[in-house]
């Protein structure tokens, strides 16, 4: 069987702009930090909640691992969990799919409905 590792990339409204405008993510925090910061499916939820709240037309972008073409580095960030990084560039026509999020009661970007199918 085929191993699809799933990970996500977070945009805000204005970082979904640029990206679709240059074809690519370009956020200040991943120019910044020097790669693409990216979650697995256990760790997007609570980036959203740290980073997002109250922000709305939120874009959750998912890649598949073994089909991006490029090598993840898995290293330890927030509480010692290992997070996915991209040191290149992210390509927004690489994604299988592409969300725009509600915000849920909290004001918090909601998971879609369909994330785990």
């Amino acid at each position: 069987m085929l191993q699809r590792t799933r990970v996500y990339k977070i945009l805000s409204a204005q970082d979904w702009a640029v990206a679709e405008q240059l074809g690519y993510t370009k956020t200040a925090l991943d120019e910044g930090d020097g790669y693409v910061h990216l979650s697995t499916r256990e760790q997007v939820h609570e980036t959203l909640r740290l980073h997002y709240p109250g922000q709305q037309q939120v874009r959750l972008l998912e890649y598949i691992v073994e089909e991006m073409g490029q090598p993840i580095r898995w290293e330890e960030s927030r509480g010692g969990q290992l997070f996915p990084h991209l040191y290149s560039t992210l390509q927004i026509n690489g994604a299988k799919r592409v969300w725009t999020l509600q915000l849920d009661t909290d004001g918090v970007p909601e998971l879609p409905a369909d994330i785990d199918q």
